[in-house]
């Protein structure tokens, strides 16, 4: 061991102390330029400048300084500590330098966290085996037989759930779904919140459900989101297979356009199934919005085979009940419509009932062709053709589709708030109506002109 009066020893530690500080200076201006370009390999830098250069100057200095073996220990200590330092800033070089820097899509993009920890840790405890040998002369290799045979004895104790687990651990490393992936699996459908070494945790909307990553590992599942793009909702409906087919394709295709969750200009697959049964694909936005899309659909498709007139699940309206439905609501109409007995019957022979659900549109704006209808129960909001809010919600009383008595483009969308029904009024029939009651053109003309003024000017 070299005496600190050796003149190579003193040579040494001159060079230590002038070497430290001129590498600590280098390397703060090297992360500083590193920070400015938001590199991953200031994280490395700052540790080897703030703890391993320091550190590694402290050994050399107490090395040089020892003069007998017996003064070895607080350089050994140190060297310990060094050594350790070293173990970390090789992890956090070699984390850099494969992980961090990854692109997007390659294999070190997908290898999940907890390998990449497992992996840190087996070189952690190799790295120490190794320093406690170089620096103590300690029996490394005692050690490890003995953490051989018990991890041995551990492994059989515990084959089924370490089963489980190097499951789980495989399905991360393919990652088949990541986080904020909707997944179907086990009956099962909801939006991944969590992936870890054990589980899967699902959100399915009425709860958070945890599935063994062993379970899918041995199980098939669907993921919703992949491949990217629009979520393709599928649903059936069953019509009186005597329903002339066009009708039906024509229905199931205006309510799938009419879903606000609808992609705009995604394509809709209407699929005849044979013996009434149809099948519909409706591109949606989001997997999210599936349950929600289906369940308007189907209650939009309600209303719209009624008053289309076909047999939607092979049930067709009762025409009695109809019949009565329909007096009843132009006895209600009659002040509305200024009847007599005479008019009123015409009314009943010419006119029927529609009924819209929330949210179904009732007229477009610019169309130029449609009747004159009459809201009996419900409400609808009026919006301009960029869904501006245009005066006040119609109610029980009111009128739509004044636009179209003088053949003008209709300037507003009319929207069901509620489930909405209107007295419908061709316009052969209200042509008839206004010659025979000049009081209820002036009011149809001055609810025209009112619409006209509410709506916003561009």
């Amino acid at each position: 061991m070299p005496s600190v009066f050796d003149g190579t020893a003193i040579g040494w530690a001159i060079a230590v102390v002038v070497a430290v500080p001129i590498l600590l200076v280098v390397l703060t201006e090297v992360i500083g330029l590193l920070r400015r370009r938001r590199s991953p390999a200031v994280k490395p830098l700052l540790l080897l400048r703030n703890w391993v250069v320091p550190v590694g100057g402290l050994v050399g200095l107490l090395v040089f300084a020892t003069r007998s073996e017996d003064d070895l220990v607080w350089p050994r200590i140190v060297a310990t500590v060094f050594g350790f330092l070293v173990i970390l800033l090789l992890l956090s070089a070699l984390n850099v330098a494969l992980f961090a820097t990854a692109e997007r899509g390659t294999w070190r993009e997908r290898v999940p966290t907890i390998f990449v920890e497992i992996g840190r840790l087996l070189l952690v405890v190799i790295g120490l085996g190794f320093l406690f040998q170089q620096v103590w002369g300690a029996d490394v290799e005692g050690l490890i037989t003995a953490l051989g045979v018990t991890s041995i004895v551990i492994g059989l104790a515990l084959q089924n759930a370490a089963g489980g687990i190097v499951s789980g651990l495989l399905v991360l490393f393919e990652q088949p779904f990541r986080q904020g992936d909707w997944i179907e699996t086990g009956g099962a459908t909801g939006r991944v919140v969590e992936v870890n070494w054990r589980a899967l945790h699902i959100d399915t909307g009425s709860g958070l459900q945890i599935i063994p990553n062993a379970k899918l590992a041995d199980a098939s599942f669907m993921n919703l989101s992949r491949p990217p793009g629009p979520f393709t909702a599928v649903v059936t409906a069953v019509f009186d297979p005597g329903t002339p087919p066009h009708a039906v394709t024509a229905v199931l295709r205006q309510v799938a356009e009419d879903l606000p969750a609808r992609v705009p200009g995604g394509e809709i697959t209407v699929t005849n199934g044979g013996g009434g049964a149809w099948e519909v694909s409706i591109p949606l936005d989001s997997p999210v919005n599936a349950d929600e899309a289906r369940s308007t659909f189907r209650s939009w498709l309600w209303y719209a085979a009624r008053r289309r007139g076909l047999a939607l699940d092979k049930i067709a309206s009762d025409a009695t009940a109809d019949r009565r439905e329909l007096e009843h609501a132009v006895d209600a109409s009659a002040r509305s419509l200024h009847l007599d007995e005479t008019l009123r019957d015409t009314v009943i022979d010419g006119a029927h009932l529609e009924r819209f659900g929330a949210g179904e549109v009732l007229l477009r704006a610019g169309s130029t062709a449609g009747p004159l209808s009459l809201v009996v129960d419900g409400r609808v909001l009026f919006t301009s053709p960029d869904a501006e809010p245009v005066g006040v919600a119609a109610e029980r009383g009111e009128w739509i589709g004044t636009s179209t008595l003088t053949r003008e483009p209709a300037a507003t969308t009319a929207t069901a708030l509620t489930v909405t029904t209107v007295l419908v009024l061709p316009l052969a029939l209200a042509d008839r109506l206004l010659r025979a009651r000049p009081a209820l053109a002036a009011e149809l003309s001055a609810d025209a002109d009112r619409r006209r003024e509410a709506r916003p000017s561009v």
